[in-house]
């Protein structure tokens, strides 16, 4: 397994068999990660997705990717920080589920927003904390995961916990 530290847009991520989306409860367009993928993915996504909604903080689904260049979006529901608790097992539980799609589909690649990290208030570093923690002990020998990320803030709370956790 290896796992790449990215600056970027999750919607452009040609090179990976899917993107995970930071997902409502609807599994709808919205604001950050959502909006953008659904915009990118088209309207076939939102119909993929309206039979499948609402899910649970922690739960993730998989859809076809439509318009993105990638075969699969995983739709990951992360939890709103101190609202939806415990909110550091959920957060936990939705990058499980969401790697557990990645097996389910045989998959060799994957991109992760920093789920709940956003809009959902938890804390960046801990979200980074979690989100690398669960991956090195959760994800298959097989899977490249690259973690997407909004900005330099983001990227650094991420290399951080990538090097406290042994790279």
């Amino acid at each position: 397994m290896s796992i790449e530290l990215v600056i970027g847009d999750i919607t452009e991520q040609p090179d990976l068999d899917a993107v995970v989306n930071a997902a409502n409860a609807q599994l709808k367009s919205g604001g950050g990660v959502a909006g953008a993928i659904h915009r990118a993915a088209g309207p076939k996504l939102a119909e993929a997705c309206r039979p499948l909604g609402p899910i649970e903080p922690g739960q993730a689904v998989i859809t076809q990717a439509f318009d993105l260049s990638n075969r699969y979006v995983i739709h990951a529901l992360g939890p709103r920080y101190e609202i939806d608790e415990p909110s550091d097992q959920l957060l936990a539980l939705a990058y499980r589920n969401a790697l557990k799609c990645c097996s389910e589909k045989s998959l060799t690649s994957v991109g992760f927003p920093a789920i709940s990290a956003g809009a959902f208030g938890f804390p960046l570093e801990k979200a980074a904390r979690i989100a690398v923690e669960t991956v090195k002990a959760e994800a298959p020998e097989s899977l490249n995961v690259r973690f997407v990320l909004f900005d330099d803030e983001s990227r650094a709370a991420f290399a951080d916990q990538l090097e406290r956790a042994g790279g």
